[in-house]
């Protein structure tokens, strides 16, 4: 009988840095911390620097991120940041590589792998599928060599009367636990992010539904792939309404459904969640997640966030593109730092009051 069971074993990859991988993954969703998404393309970064009047250059996108990279005491509420390849090879003023500014503050690097989407063949232009598996172990190698311990890679999902389409869904799910899989080859904890993008007028339990549905097929890919789940993270949408929806749902909303959604479709394995905002507001990413941490239910993940503009907008505001102005942009960084490590344990407290922070209150959906 045991000569006929051959094709039941399991298959594992990574197995060459398994203890690095599962270590790499705990920390990064160690209590209290969270990951800073700083690996916006040079056109996405481009777009928001334009909006508070700072020309898209590859000087002014190095002096941002030099700014923020350089705040005092951001490893207390950040374990890792994800960032672009370009800043991955890009020095700061005094000559010596951005990314030793992560690395000597005990904050774990991490690249953003794909390298954006494509149209999905038969779908008119309205889906999508990532590209940048080829030569993806020969990028992984050398992003290893440079300092990189993780990485991350995007799918995006729209929701509409005939979409996602399982074509859709299959192929993304197939890239994604693909792309993991290389990625713990070479020694790199992968980040699968599955986005369903808040685009449209659903309310949350359609959200809920597609979201479940998609989170399903990228854990069987991931299963058929044989990816380490202990040596992964899971990056998803929190489970809200579309943008242009004009009902009401509130926090507890969210954390009941993305709960719900989590715990039927995520392994137990998975050492953690980190979110994405998915154009929230700071306050209200934060205030969710927070929610979310403080939620009656079974959580077998940590619960956390990798955060980009709510976590960097007010920020951004603040620099304005001044030297001068480092000093208030690494103060509000640090400020929305905290507030969202305290989320991660469930016990922020909500800004309330004339004084709250109108900025972090506005919506950042693009």
């Amino acid at each position: 009988m045991a000569e006929n069971m051959h094709f039941l074993q399991v298959r594992c990859v990574g197995e060459a840095f398994k203890d690095e991988l599962i270590a790499t993954a705990n920390a990064l969703v160690s209590p209290g911390k969270g990951l800073l998404a700083a690996d916006e393309s040079n056109a996405t970064i481009g777009k928001r620097l334009e909006a508070v009047g700072i020309e898209n250059s590859a000087e002014n996108r190095r002096r941002w991120r030099e700014t923020i990279f350089s705040t005092t005491g951001l490893s207390q509420y950040i374990s890792g940041t994800i960032v672009f390849d370009e800043t991955l090879r890009s020095n700061g003023s005094d000559g010596k590589p951005l990314r030793d500014k992560l690395i000597n503050a005990g904050i774990i690097l991490g690249i953003k792998l794909d390298q954006g989407l494509a149209p999905l063949p038969g779908s008119n232009g309205v889906e999508s599928s990532t590209m940048g598996l080829d030569n993806l172990g020969k990028r992984c190698k050398e992003y290893y060599e440079m300092g990189c311990r993780f990485a991350k890679w995007r799918a995006v999902y729209k929701i509409s009367e005939s979409t996602p389409s399982m074509a859709c869904i299959q192929e993304n799910a197939w890239s994604l636990a693909r792309y993991g899989a290389v990625c713990q080859e070479h020694g790199l904890v992968p980040i699968i992010e599955p986005e369903v993008l808040a685009d449209g007028h659903h309310p949350i339990e359609v959200c809920a539904a597609v979201t479940e549905v998609v989170l399903r097929a990228v854990y069987q890919a991931v299963a058929t792939q044989g990816l380490l789940l202990e040596g992964t993270l899971l990056k998803p949408n929190m489970v809200i309404p579309g943008a242009s929806w004009r009902g009401c749902v509130t926090s507890r909303d969210i954390a009941n459904y993305t709960l719900r959604t989590l715990q039927r479709t995520v392994p137990s394995a998975v050492p953690g969640i980190v979110f994405l905002s998915g154009g929230q507001s700071e306050e209200d990413a934060t205030r969710n997640l927070n929610c979310i941490n403080s939620q009656a239910g079974r959580r077998p993940w940590a619960v956390t966030f990798s955060f980009s503009r709510a976590m960097q907008h007010t920020a951004l505001l603040a620099w304005a593109g001044l030297d001068a102005n480092c000093g208030k942009a690494q103060e509000a960084l640090l400020h929305r730092a905290r507030c969202n490590g305290d989320a991660q344990l469930g016990r922020y407290k909500c800004a309330a009051g004339a004084g709250a922070c109108r900025l972090c209150e506005s919506s950042l959906f693009e």
